[in-house]
């Protein structure tokens, strides 16, 4: 089968960062599925990974965590899906990625793909809507409804990939007053339209800028990119025992300055049921059929920013180039072998 794969971390700008390879297929698992890709989107870790994980052995190293396609064979033990199911998903970190034409994935990490989208707007949404369900409903306890109202979510990186389902969930699922963080004047746009009550600049004091909104202090706090930088902005904009989450990975973090004002710290990783095999790891299942349904009915709509064609080597060395300049909005999509 066509992949694309690297064998040492190189800069992208190196062409043998990314690389056209062939592979066996692989074989499913017994709760396992066999699924064709049709799509796959792009996402900070693939960069990550691809800088700081040196392949084992000199095998190939392949990437790749959302992808929508059709199920080709299951296991021995799966009950839920069947050969010829659109599905989309996330996959597992601890598994070979999604960048190649057939991919083996636990049944328990996929959704049904949503009806009415095809698959390259259903392969934008999988790892960013875990992400982002997981942090508001899970690690920040945010209640569906209106229970919430009269509080406060600030999203730090509001335009980024995970911050435009964020934003959509919190708008549309929750009574929190929202507020998103851009700093140019197309992706303040982009975030107005997903729903953001306010939209400030990051590249100015968050404090400040919320002041100026309207606001003087947040309850809640969403993370996204640089929270380092932010932290002491954060820690003044969040009202006493407010909630502070975070997905990014500071170089240090001064949790002692959390303690003044009761301050909790909740971290998102969304691989975390998946690495460890956690015992509610069909919970990831379960919310991506809910976004389908949520995707279905009007109420969320899919995060693709560009398509940058088919799946290739050239294409995804591309795609890690705009993705590392911190310059892109949305989710980057790519379609077909």
């Amino acid at each position: 089968m066509k992949a694309i794969a690297y064998y040492a971390s190189l800069p992208i700008s190196d062409e043998k960062s990314l690389q056209d390879i062939e592979l066996p297929e692989p074989v499913a698992g017994p709760r396992d599925l066999l699924v064709e890709v049709k799509a796959i989107s792009v996402n900070p870790v693939d960069t990550k990974v691809r800088q700081n994980v040196q392949p084992e052995g000199g095998a190939a190293k392949v990437l790749g965590w959302d992808v929508a396609g059709v199920v080709k064979a299951v296991g021995s033990e799966v009950t839920l899906f069947k050969a010829g199911d659109k599905v989309f998903y996330a996959g597992s970190i601890a598994r070979a990625g999604g960048n190649s034409e057939l991919h083996v994935v636990d049944e328990r990490i996929v959704g049904h793909m949503p009806k009415t989208l095809g698959f390259a707007e259903a392969a934008a949404l999988p790892l960013t809507a875990i992400t982002a369900w997981e942090l508001l409903f899970e690690r920040l306890q945010v209640r569906e409804g209106k229970i919430d109202e009269g509080q406060s979510l600030l999203i730090v990186g509001a335009a980024g990939g995970v911050g435009s389902i964020l934003t959509q969930l919190a708008s549309q699922l929750t009574g929190l007053r929202v507020i998103g963080t851009a700093s140019r004047p197309q992706t303040q746009s982009w975030v107005r339209d997903l729903g953001a009550d306010q939209v400030i600049d990051h590249s100015q004091p968050l404090s400040e800028e919320l002041k100026r909104a309207g606001f003087e202090h947040v309850t809640h706090v969403a993370s996204l990119t640089q929270t380092d930088q932010h932290l002491d902005q954060l820690v003044e904009a969040l009202a006493p025992q407010g909630k502070l989450a975070l997905i990014d990975d500071p170089k240090s973090l001064d949790v002692t300055k959390l303690k003044r004002k009761s301050l909790s710290l909740h971290w998102e990783f969304m691989y975390t049921r998946s690495l460890f095999e956690t015992a509610d790891m069909i919970e990831q299942h379960k919310l991506l059929n809910r976004v389908a349904g949520l995707i279905d009915a009007g109420t969320l709509k899919t995060t693709v920013g560009e398509h940058f064609g088919t799946i290739n080597a050239a294409n995804l060395r591309r795609a890690h180039e705009l993705l590392e300049s911190g310059k892109s909005k949305g989710k980057i999509v790519l379609e077909g072998f």
